[in-house]
Parts: C-alpha cells; structure tokens; sequence
C-alpha cells in the first residue's frame, strides 16, 4: 500500500494519500490546502484519485476540496451533518482571519457503515460525531487489500490524536458525542491499529488506550 501524508495549510492538516500500487488508484483524505503540492505527489507515484473524502468540514480540512476535484475529477465525499458547516466557509474564514476557500458541491454523502473500495483497497466508514456532528473515521482493517494490510490502519480526522482528542468549543462540538464515538467504535478496534490524526503525530488504539487522559474518564 502507499501512503504518503503531508501537512498542509497554516494550520499543517495532515492531508493523506492512500495509493493501491497495482492499479495506482488513489484515495485522498482531508487535502486542506497547498494543492499543488498534493498533486506533485500523486503525479510523482503515477497515481489516479478515485475519491477525495472529508473526515470533517472544519476549514483547515476542506479548504483544497473543490481545487483538488476540479484538477482530477474525483468525486468529493463527507458525511451529510457536516455540509452546514462547509457551506458556512465565510463564518469559518472570518474567525481565523483569512480568507474563505472556494467552496464546492458534495458528490456523495457518507454513512455509518460505507464502504469504500480503491484498486484492491477498501475502507470502511465510522461516523465519529463530537468533533462536529458529521466527523467520520475510515478503517482499513487487516483485509482491506487482496494482499493482507497489517497492521490495520484508522485515518481518525480530529476525533483522536496521540495523548488527546479533537475540541468540542466549535460549530456542532458535543464532548458527550465524541467520549461516545471513541469509546463505543474506536477503542473497540485492534490494539495495533495505526492511528492517522488529522494533525500530529501517529499513535496506536492500544497507547491512546493505555495513556491518553480524555479516555481514563
């Protein structure tokens, strides 16, 4: 599998490319800025974007979408409860100071349970609300390939990051919502699953597990 995640943006969003390297298709996750450099990369691996996805629609996140769609024209895919948040760009823009992201349509909404498939890839989608209402997670569990993945992989967006957790101080946070999410679905992951944040560094389900203080609560 090729995985290559770069931080992008003033606010340095992991952004993630997850490459089969058979059939060199692509999925990437959260390209929140600095497009040109996504698509160096992905021209320099010979690869094709079969689908763009949104772990959330905070700006940091999602402020690449619609460039990077209509370089490629892979579709664009988030979780539904999040769209307010993405046409509310203006809103978002402003309380950082910069200026708004050009803002495009969603062409497909994800759900509880999705499966998406890629070269021989596959992940699964875990709505994760709490971060914001429509956060998601994408597992790719130890099959997820014709040839066997492990360790197991969760790209986690801001629902979990090593030794915390995403904010619940904005649009649509619920700290109830994501101690549900982690300790109902993610924390009933492998303990070697690899945690992808959506800032920060990599972790596993069994340290944040062991040592992350929001899940000793």
């Amino acid at each position: 599998m090729i995985q290559i995640t770069i931080p992008v943006g003033m606010l340095q969003c992991n952004c993630t490319i997850v490459g089969d390297p058979v059939s060199r298709e692509a999925l990437v996750i959260d390209p929140g800025d600095e497009i040109n450099r996504i698509l160096e990369l992905l021209g320099r691996h010979n690869l094709t974007v079969k689908a763009i996805v949104s772990t959330h629609a905070h700006i940091d996140h999602v402020g690449g979408l619609s460039k990077l769609h209509q370089y490629t024209g892979a579709p664009v895919m988030m979780h539904r409860e999040d769209v307010p948040l993405y046409q509310g760009m203006d809103i978002q823009a402003e309380f950082l100071g910069v200026a708004p992201p050009e803002v495009g349509e969603i062409d497909q909404f994800l759900n509880d349970g999705d499966v998406l498939r890629w070269g021989s890839l596959s992940a699964q989608v875990m709505h994760t609300p709490g971060h914001s209402p429509g956060s998601v997670s994408l597992y790719l569990g130890s099959d997820a390939g014709k040839v066997i993945q492990a360790p197991p992989q969760l790209y986690a967006g801001d629902t979990l990051f090593a030794g915390s957790i995403g904010r619940t101080d904005l649009w649509g946070g619920s700290m109830e919502q994501i101690l549900d999410s982690l300790k109902s679905k993610l924390m009933q992951l492998p303990d070697d699953t690899i945690v992808h944040p959506g800032h920060g560094a990599r972790t596993t389900i069994g340290e944040e597990r062991q040592s992350n203080p929001f899940l000793k609560r």
